[in-house]
């Protein structure tokens, strides 16, 4: 019986790679650039190459803006099948919200080969109660934020395979209806196929940290602080705040709301309070993880936060001479974006 490819296409061919050479000339530049800053991220936190992170969050931004912070933390996802919880970017346009949003292709493009979808996402989804997810195509073909890892998880690892779960518009109190269902229909498969956490299957959020200044997010004034250096300085503080009260040490459901109380509005769960794109994936895949922590009887999840940077003041890579990459905003004190790479033990 011959088996039909359904290939999803790309989303974005000139923030991301999506061809080998570039990939690789990607990958060298970073090593040549940021290895020392990678080893001493590394270093400080007591990583090495042998950890493997259970669960992970990433960014999603232009590569030449993340650069090295996108390695920091996907290097050590060893798993071969890695569920992504991405952002929904486009959910309001698609009228999408309550449910997680799931696809139908068997393969997503990758720079070295095509990435097979594993077969784990119907069982999920079998398993899943009524109401709780719907399959679009549309919606995961127009989304980028679980693209953007993908060159890099294939990087490390030829063979991974992927399963896209995106999170669109849900409150705290759904969000926590739908994810212990989704930790227990994971758990019960890798009870049947002895898969173990972090070695076989991990879990990772996908989220740019907050998108910040007064010009270029659509009429949108995000420049809570001020659009100066004064602003970007109190912007970044409270970043970190972000990140210490959620992310660090033992992974709690109260941490995990905390992260909510942060970033949506209080009376309007589909706005914003502070922009991080990742408010529903972030919270959404760590609840997931400490669901799964708890049915497994496995030891405590221990956050670490690797690192933190910004479309301003990290070093660019250099990318336009490659086959059509570039950058897709621009990187002022009007407009930025933050990064942060934390992983999960």
């Amino acid at each position: 019986m011959q088996v039909v490819i359904k290939r999803r296409g790309l989303a974005d061919t000139v923030g991301f790679a999506h061809l080998e050479q570039q990939m690789d000339v990607l990958m060298r530049r970073i090593d040549r650039q940021d290895a020392a800053t990678l080893a001493r991220a590394l270093r400080d936190k007591g990583i090495s190459a042998a950890n493997r992170w259970r669960m992970a969050i990433a960014p999603h931004d232009d590569y030449a803006y993340v650069g090295y912070l996108y390695p920091l933390v996907l290097a050590n996802i060893k798993a071969g099948t890695v569920i992504v919880f991405g952002v929904a970017h486009k959910a309001r346009q698609l009228d999408l919200e309550d449910q997680l949003i799931f696809d139908s292709f068997t393969h997503w493009r990758g720079p070295y080969r095509d990435i097979a979808v594993s077969p784990l996402r119907e069982r999920i989804m079998s398993k899943l109660p009524e109401g709780s997810y719907r399959v679009s195509d549309e919606m995961q073909s127009i989304e980028h934020s679980v693209e953007a890892k993908l060159p890099f998880l294939q990087y490390y690892n030829r063979a991974v395979r992927l399963v896209s779960i995106l999170v669109p518009f849900m409150s705290y109190a759904r969000m926590t209806e739908l994810a212990l269902p989704l930790a227990q229909a994971i758990a019960a498969i890798m009870n049947e196929e002895r898969l173990e956490w972090g070695a076989d299957i991990a879990l990772l959020s996908s989220t740019d940290a907050v998108h910040y200044g007064d010009e270029g997010w659509g009429g949108k004034d995000f420049a809570f602080y001020g659009a100066d250096a004064e602003g970007y300085e109190k912007a970044l503080v409270h970043e970190q705040r972000i990140m210490r009260d959620c992310f660090e040490g033992e992974l709690q459901p109260e941490r995990i709301e905390r992260f909510t109380r942060y970033t949506l509005d209080d009376h309007d769960h589909r706005e914003y309070k502070w922009t991080w794109c990742g408010r529903y994936s972030v919270p959404f895949g760590l609840l997931v993880a400490w669901h799964l922590q708890q049915l497994r009887r496995a030891r405590p999840l221990t956050g670490t936060i690797l690192g933190y940077a910004t479309s301003v003041d990290n070093a660019r890579v250099k990318v336009d001479d490659l086959e059509g990459m570039g950058v897709t905003a621009p990187a002022t004190l009007h407009h930025w974006v933050g990064y942060a790479s934390v992983g999960y033990r």
